[in-house]
């Protein structure tokens, strides 16, 4: 699909498209979550909950809105795929402490995604160590089937990964855009971060070369209304 078709006014809204990794087909979400329909998981990464408190402590003032945007964004996109299984790919919580800054609202809105379902807490570079008052399970990494789920990439075949915020600007119709993106290659895939306030690394980093060596993987910008699929050659 050409990167024109990513400014807003087609006629289809088309949420998700397919994405294939070690022959496994996740759906991959407009919000930036993948769905593997067989195993009804629901993966996101990089929620990166409470930063705007975390940046104000150190005198950097945010709109402290980010936690129940991002809280808002993920119940919308569970109620879309209704999983039996979530994991949250690491970096869910911004620093060591910002569990426990989470309102008495955010905390009974994270109970509320947790009911009747399985989650999984991934641990990350930014929450390491987990705490156990949150509901759901906390691991180092999960392996499903053929596919590993972990905060930090390794480049590993199967693996599917966050820690990096994937981004990758197109130009088109003469101006130059730039969107959060999956990045995958068929065998492995980065996806996007899903916190409201998480920012991005441009695919043209040295530290997507060391993930897929020839260059040759896809990213799949999120659009206005879809998925793109663009080879990260045709990206700036």
């Amino acid at each position: 699909m050409g990167a024109g078709a990513l400014v807003s006014g087609d006629v289809e809204d088309m949420r998700v498209s397919n994405v294939s990794i070690s022959s496994v087909t996740f759906a991959a979400d407009l919000s930036g979550a993948l769905f593997w329909e067989e195993q009804r998981l629901l993966v996101v990464s990089d929620l990166h909950l409470e930063k705007g408190s975390s940046f104000a402590m150190r005198g950097v003032l945010l709109p402290p809105y980010d936690t129940i945007a991002t809280l808002g964004r993920l119940a919308a996109v569970i109620s879309r795929h209704d999983p039996r299984i979530v994991i949250a790919l690491g970096d869910s919580f911004h620093d060591r402490t910002a569990h426990g800054r989470l309102s008495a609202q955010d905390r009974d809105a994270v109970a509320a995604l947790q009911a009747g379902r399985d989650w999984i807490w991934i641990s990350g570079n930014h929450d390491p160590a987990l705490p156990r008052d949150l509901g759901g399970t906390v691991a180092d990494e999960v392996a499903i089937g053929p596919i590993t789920f972990r905060h930090e990439p390794t480049g590993a075949g199967g693996e599917i990964a966050g820690h990096l915020h994937p981004k990758a600007r197109v130009s088109t119709r003469g101006r130059s855009m730039e969107r959060r993106c999956f990045a995958c290659d068929g065998e492995r895939a980065v996806m996007p971060a899903f916190g409201a306030y998480a920012g991005g690394l441009s695919i043209r980093d040295v530290a997507f070369a060391k993930i897929f060596p020839k260059n040759g993987f896809v990213a799949h910008l999120l659009g206005d209304r879809r998925v793109h699929a663009i080879a990260a050659s045709r990206c700036s």
